[in-house]
């Protein structure tokens, strides 16, 4: 079988046209949607980039890897210790050493495994092509190197490309050459000019006075080298410009995804490839007052698009929308059982091939998604009669000020604007069972005896907040936001 994954970095799903987008960013995903499957209801198991792209490759949450922040300990896998024999654990039960015990050659296109020096990510790869900026590539630095490949490879069976492309990601670097294919389409209606008022009120890395971290990086409110990303949402043009500059990355990847699609026509094997599409997380653009960043573990962050192609098996359900809850590893284990592969015990990903192969609805009664890089959040996402719940619980709110718990139906309140936390108890309870259930379960079955979040919290919190906070009390309180500092002096008294 021959097996192209798409891997579109901070690509939620609802700025796809497949998904039900009003503005034309994805014309290529979107014919590879309405030929195959789309999974309305995948989330990462664990967010943001590392963590969750540790978890998809090991086929493990995050709470047996061990990888759930961006730096310290629990960025790093947890070593075996004294059962590792000549051969790693992980070195054959990843994904990439199960396909290839299956008969394929495992190829990959990115910069991620430098980019966050995880070097495990690598394990199983027949051929790595990393492309060399960290993340910080645009697609057509990409596509080149994927369209070679396929002209080296694409008529030989039993190979599987890992294509990952980066251009949704901050800061917006589309070239300008590209123009803006959206002047004439209005963005979202509900990030309005009351919102973006209230927002600016309140604090938190990302947050609308700071949309680059802590502060602006430079003076002005567009940054001096990416003309296309605000550095404030100081009004609702510079709104709109972080709309038009995440989609335009959505169009510029999806235009040079095409490419490669035609290379693979070209060669004559695209009808015969099974293609996948889906991306390491989704990106808050308001929500929660985070402007294009991916620091929660909400319905935004979590939640990524699921595209499945597959000759022979999605033939006749072209179009067909699955709403089951799945994790993305759920998919690498589907992925291994179609190619021809057996999945390790060890995995928490559970393959959901049986259904995908009859076109019945696949998924788990709940999941649990988890965020240890800005915040330190698990939540539980749920459906309780009949409509469709997130509960986040915070461990560490990332100086973003969020109540300890927080509830909303994302299917009527899908940007989670109006917290239901009080107003409906019986579902926080019902949640924070499941969450209590699933963390013992996961412990008990883990190799190590410290849960990972415990050990980012006691090193003094999230990579991206730890040490931030003396400094942004003073600029909350020379901007205007001295009630918010005390607030957040108040909850975090070790770290002032």
């Amino acid at each position: 079988m021959r097996i192209l994954y798409v891997d579109l970095d901070s690509q939620r799903p609802d700025h796809l046209g497949c998904y039900g987008y009003h503005r034309p960013t994805s014309p290529n995903v979107d014919r590879i949607a309405a030929a195959g499957v789309r999974y309305d209801n995948c989330y990462v198991s664990d967010a943001p980039c590392l963590p969750s792209r540790t978890s998809l490759f090991a086929g493990r949450f995050g709470i047996h890897t061990g990888v759930v922040n961006h730096g310290g300990i629990a960025s790093d896998m947890i070593p075996e210790g004294r059962s590792r024999g000549f051969r790693s654990r992980h070195g054959e039960h990843n994904w990439m050493m199960r396909l290839r015990h299956a008969g394929h050659h495992t190829a990959t296109i990115s910069p991620f495994g430098e980019r966050h020096s995880a070097w495990w990510w690598y394990a199983g790869f027949n051929k790595i092509i990393n492309t060399g900026q960290t993340g910080m590539e645009r697609a057509d630095e990409v596509s080149p190197l994927a369209i070679e490949w396929v002209e080296r490879h694409a008529r030989k069976d039993h190979w599987f490309l890992h294509l990952n492309l980066w251009d949704p990601h901050t800061p917006y670097r589309t070239p300008q050459s590209f123009g803006n294919p959206f002047d004439e389409t209005p963005p979202p209606s509900w990030l309005t000019e009351q919102v973006r008022a209230e927002h600016w009120s309140r604090p938190g890395p990302h947050s609308a006075q700071e949309v680059l971290e802590f502060q602006p990086e430079h003076e002005g409110v567009v940054h001096p080298h990416y003309p296309r990303q605000p550095m404030v949402m100081d009004s609702m043009e510079r709104v709109r410009m972080m709309f038009d500059g995440y989609d335009t990355g959505v169009r510029y990847a999806d235009e040079h995804l095409g490419r490669v699609l035609n290379a693979l026509a070209d060669q004559g094997v695209l009808d015969d490839t099974a293609i996948i599409i889906s991306g390491d997380h989704g990106e808050n653009l308001g929500e929660l007052n985070i402007y294009g960043d991916h620091q929660t573990a909400c319905h935004i962050t979590s939640r990524v698009p699921l595209i499945v192609r597959w000759p022979g098996v999605t033939d006749g359900q072209a179009g067909r929308a699955d709403p089951g809850l799945i994790y993305a590893n759920d998919m690498a284990a589907t992925v291994t059982e179609l190619a021809g592969g057996s999945v390790p015990d060890s995995w928490d990903g559970e393959s959901f091939a049986p259904a995908l192969r009859q076109g019945e609805q696949a998924g788990r009664d709940y999941l649990v998604v988890s965020q240890n890089a800005w915040t330190c959040q698990r939540s539980v996402r749920l459906r309780h009669e009949g409509r469709d719940y997130i509960c986040i619980r915070s461990y560490h709110d990332g100086y973003h000020a969020f109540p300890d718990v927080m509830l909303f139906d994302v299917g009527a309140d899908p940007h989670q604007q109006h917290d239901l936390a009080l107003a409906r108890p019986e579902v926080v309870g019902q949640a924070m069972s499941m969450l209590d259930d699933w963390m013992g379960r996961m412990m008990r079955s883990a190799m190590h005896p410290v849960d990972p979040m415990w050990q980012v919290i006691h090193e003094g919190g999230p990579l991206h907040t730890r040490g931030r906070l003396p400094k942004y009390l003073k600029r909350l309180r020379e901007t205007g936001r001295a009630e918010w500092a005390d607030r957040l002096a108040a909850a975090h008294p070790d770290e002032c």
